[in-house]
Order: C-alpha cells, then sequence, then structure tokens
C-alpha cells in the first residue's frame, strides 16, 4: 500500500456541464402538488436496499395491515427499474449494486456496478448535485452509512472504484482489474483515483454533510474544510499525532448537530457507519452510540440550515437540493437480521416525515422517497408455513387437476420441518442455531394481547432469499409540485431528467 496521490484538487468546472447538459394513479387526491406552483426545493430520500415488501412489513409491524407508513400517504406512487450494465458495454447487469444506481439518478447515464459518477467506459459524468451547486442551489447530502459510501459519494465525488474512499490510497481499492487479473492504468484524470474522502474535503459540492465515517478522514481534511467556511463538528485528528488519528479524532454528538449554525457544516457521528437504531435502543445510557443523532434529526436539522441559506439568498431565487439515505436497511438485510431491518425502515420512514411536513409548509418543495435497489428478497409468508430450506422435500410440483402441467422430476409433498437446519422460530426458539433457516416472526397491532415477537402466534412471518441484492423493480413515492411526473414505471436513469428539470425548468442534455 501506498500513500494516496497528492492533494491537488480543484473544483470543478460545471457552467458547461449546465448548459450541455405519467401513467400510474395517486392514492388520494393531493394537496399542494399542482403543476403551476414554482419549485424552490428538492429533498430526495432513498432507503437503501428497500423493497416494496420492506415497506409492506414495515407497515404491517408498526402500524398494523389497515395502516400506512408516511411514505404511503405521499399522493403520487410509481415503480422504478433499477438494472446496471456491464462494464465498457451497454449490455444490461440485471442486478445493481448501489454505486452504479446511484450514478444513474445522479448523472442520468448507466454504468458498472462500483462505478461512482463515471459512465461504463470510465468517463466522467456531472451529478446532480454539482449541477445545483453551480447553479447557485444550496445543496446538502445526509447518511446513516459513511458518507464515502455509494450512496452519498455519487452525488458529490467521482471514482472508478466504490471501495476508493480513503485515508490511503491503494491500486487494489482504486483501479480496476483486466481480464488477465493485472490492474488498468492509472487515468488521465486522476480524480477518478483519488480517496472519496479527500474529493469530498475539497470539492464544496454539498454545503451540509451529516452521516458517518470518520475514520475514512484526516486532519488536513478538516483544514482543508475550514478553509472553504465549513463549522466541522468534533474533530478529525490531530495533526501532530499522524499516528494516532484514532485516538485524537473526535466524533460529533447529537448535541453538537443541534448547536450547529452557519450555512457550510460537516458533522461525521461515527467513524464508520452510525448505529442501527434498534442497537442503539439496547446500549447503556454512557455508550458513546447513545450520542448519534437518529436520520429523522439529521433530516430536520439539514433542512433548517438549508431553508436558513435560501432565505439568506432569497434576492437570487434560489433554493435548495438535499439527498437523504437510510442506508441501514441495506446493510441489515445483507446480514438477513429482519428485526433490525424493519427498525431501520421505521427510522427512515421518520426522516420521511421529517422532509414531508416541511414541504407541506412550504408549498414549493418536491418531495420523493424511493430505493436504489432490493435487498435480500424479503419475503412476507404465510403464517405457519416455512422456506424450502427447511423442508425435508420441497414443495410438490404436480397438478391433479391435469397432469399435464406436471414437471419431471415429480417431487413429493411434505409439511415437514427438517430439524436438522432449523429449532423453530429465528428470533424465538431458535434463534441460537446458526443454521437455523426458519421465519422471524413478529406481533403486530391487529395481534391479541400477550402475543410475542419470536413466537409462532405472531402474524407476521418474514424470511429472506439471499443475501445480496436482487432485481426486483422498487416502489416511489412523490408530493409537491411536479410530483405527478414520478407516477410511473420508469427506470432509475429518468429519476435524474425529472429531478434536474424540476430544478431547472427544462430537460438535461444526455450524455
Amino acid at each position: 500500500m501506498r500513500r494516496r496521490p497528492v492533494k491537488t484538487l480543484t473544483v470543478m468546472a460545471l457552467a458547461g456541464a449546465l448548459a450541455a447538459g405519467t401513467a400510474g394513479a395517486a392514492n388520494s387526491a393531493p394537496q399542494n402538488s399542482d403543476h403551476d406552483k414554482e419549485i424552490r426545493n428538492v429533498i430526495y430520500l432513498l432507503g437503501d436496499g428497500m423493497g416494496r415488501t420492506h415497506v409492506t412489513a414495515a407497515r404491517d409491524r408498526f402500524y398494523g395491515a389497515g395502516g400506512k407508513l408516511t411514505m404511503e400517504t405521499l399522493p403520487f406512487t410509481g415503480a422504478v427499474a433499477t438494472y446496471a450494465v456491464e462494464k465498457g458495454t451497454a449490455k444490461p447487469s440485471l442486478v445493481t449494486d448501489s454505486a452504479s444506481s446511484a450514478t444513474a439518478w445522479s448523472s442520468g447515464v448507466k454504468t458498472y456496478n462500483a462505478a461512482i459518477g463515471v459512465d461504463s467506459y470510465e468517463k466522467k459524468v456531472a451529478t446532480l448535485m454539482e449541477q445545483a451547486k453551480a447553479a447557485g442551489f444550496a445543496t446538502g447530502n445526509v447518511s446513516t452509512a459513511e458518507v464515502t459510501d455509494a450512496t452519498p459519494a455519487a452525488e458529490f465525488s467521482h471514482a472508478l472504484l466504490r471501495g476508493c474512499q480513503g485515508p490511503v490510497y491503494s491500486d487494489a481499492a482504486c483501479l480496476p482489474k483486466k481480464e488477465d487479473g493485472t490492474y488498468e492504468a492509472a487515468p488521465a484524470d486522476k480524480t477518478l483515483i483519488t480517496p472519496i474522502a479527500e474529493q469530498i474535503a475539497r470539492n464544496g459540492t454539498a454545503d451540509v454533510v451529516f452521516g458517518g465515517g470518520l475514520a475514512r478522514f484526516e486532519p488536513d481534511d478538516q483544514k482543508a474544510l475550514q478553509a472553504q467556511g465549513y463549522q466541522v463538528l468534533g474533530s478529525f485528528g490531530d495533526a501532530a499525532l499522524p499516528a494516532q488519528t484514532a485516538a485524537s479524532q473526535k466524533v460529533a454528538t447529537k448535541a453538537d448537530l443541534d448547536n450547529a449554525k452557519g450555512k457550510k457544516v460537516i458533522g461525521l457521528f461515527n467513524r464508520g457507519n452510525l448505529t442501527v437504531e434498534q442497537a442503539k435502543a439496547a446500549l447503556p445510557a454512557d455508550a458513546p452510540q447513545k450520542q448519534e443523532p437518529s436520520l429523522a434529526d439529521m433530516a430536520r436539522k439539514s433542512i433548517a440550515l438549508l431553508s436558513d441559506r435560501k432565505q439568506q439568498e432569497r434576492g437570487k431565487g434560489k433554493g435548495f437540493f438535499l439527498q437523504i439515505e437510510g442506508a441501514q436497511i441495506d446493510k441489515r438485510s445483507h446480514a438477513n437480521d429482519a428485526a433490525q431491518t424493519l427498525g431501520e425502515v421505521k427510522a427512515f420512514d421518520d426522516a420521511v416525515k421529517a422532509a414531508y411536513d416541511f414541504a407541506k409548509k412550504d408549498g414549493h418543495t418536491l418531495v420523493i422517497v424511493t430505493a436504489d435497489h432490493e435487498c435480500a428478497g424479503f419475503n412476507i409468508i404465510e403464517h405457519g408455513t416455512y422456506t424450502n430450506a427447511e423442508a425435508v422435500a420441497p414443495p410438490a410440483n404436480t397438478d391433479a387437476g391435469n397432469p399435464a402441467n406436471n414437471s419431471t422430476p415429480s417431487r413429493a409433498t411434505s409439511g415437514a420441518k427438517d430439524t436438522t437446519r432449523s429449532t423453530g422460530i429465528l428470533n424465538g426458539a431458535g434463534s441460537g442455531d446458526v443454521k437455523n433457516f426458519a421465519p422471524a416472526t413478529f406481533r403486530t397491532p391487529d395481534d391479541a394481547p400477550g402475543v410475542k415477537d419470536g413466537s409462532p402466534e405472531a402474524s407476521l412471518w418474514l424470511t429472506y432469499l439471499s443475501g445480496n441484492h436482487t432485481g426486483a423493480d422498487v416502489p416511489i413515492f412523490a408530493y409537491g409540485p411536479n410530483g405527478s411526473a414520478f407516477a410511473a414505471s420508469q427506470n432509475n436513469t429518468e429519476l435524474h431528467t425529472k429531478m434536474y428539470r424540476s430544478l431547472f425548468g427544462r430537460s438535461p442534455q444526455h450524455h
């Protein structure tokens, strides 16, 4: 491993990029969502890994079958296709990762998995946040992940590989491999192999940055931010103690967040990802993670800071563009932890409520809620049933009414459970069995008093198909001026076009 490239970045010239570059039905009659109202602000919220079943399961869990999450009350609904493309081609790769999906909506191009702010051919593409900043809008980027992670990174950085986060440079993290296993030659544009943390600290693309990832930054990054006028919450470390950066760094806290003020603020509240809300609640009162803000806390504060800046600069007629990510839905779906996943959907929906409440009062704010992809094939299964992985024999594939439909070979039916692969409900009787494939069960508001999570009596039974992403379409919800444009079955690249048009009143030229 060698040290990263010398820090000689410059702010990108984006004026040229700016110059260059409805099916579905409303759930209810929209209020304050008419087309002729001026759009001053766009708030784009995404639940990373959040598929339609994640939304349904969280609704059932917290509000019951007849209830709704806040996102489900937004009047315009649709669906988003999420596929990526293979590197160096336009051939679809049907299952995306967060990097290529985030690049699709931020820059309007399909790209290869792991790419950040570059197209399939490794060409840098302008992002919507860069375009908004160049046009005079205030900008914000908020996440429960490290702010250098794929989803936030795709709005304010460019990298050939998403792993090039920092603080140090390595070929393995920053350069793609060729078919023979050797690394590609370094590109002429050294930005593309500059650690993402270093880019964030120098390009000034986001006025407000909240999330995790303090360990990705160094003392000179703080110095660079402060030179641009940022209020840095916490500390990125003592430059006099380079070997002790971890010990000398100080994460920001919710108290720091509450007291933050000014046009430019960055707060990193954990050295890694922020703490999952369920895990945070179980920690002792004096645990440092207890000092972390929730996603809703960060959403409310970022909106307050950016809207204050809007008021200060009202004479320019500009508003703000803000991206807010609930990252842990994906990370806990990868882990097949249904309880934590449901809690993170609820925490994300609380942030949606913060944005929705602001938009209803403001009258000139477009709110969009969606996901980058579905994760893990999250499923709601019938009460009292089990996964195929547990079955002594798989489901029968015969049709008694029409034998011509039978498959070969024929399989025998069985309602039995393979006790060598499951000892019961995953978050109940079988929670200590590493071989357990059983569903996780949860009580809902519709259950009788006394029904417990992890019991067979609980009505919500959940299971996973895999530990990775799937190619399923994801839901989208919208509110505000031009919200009806998102009530469609659309590709994720179309989200860039529609948000661009909402902010600038014209369509971008495609890359």
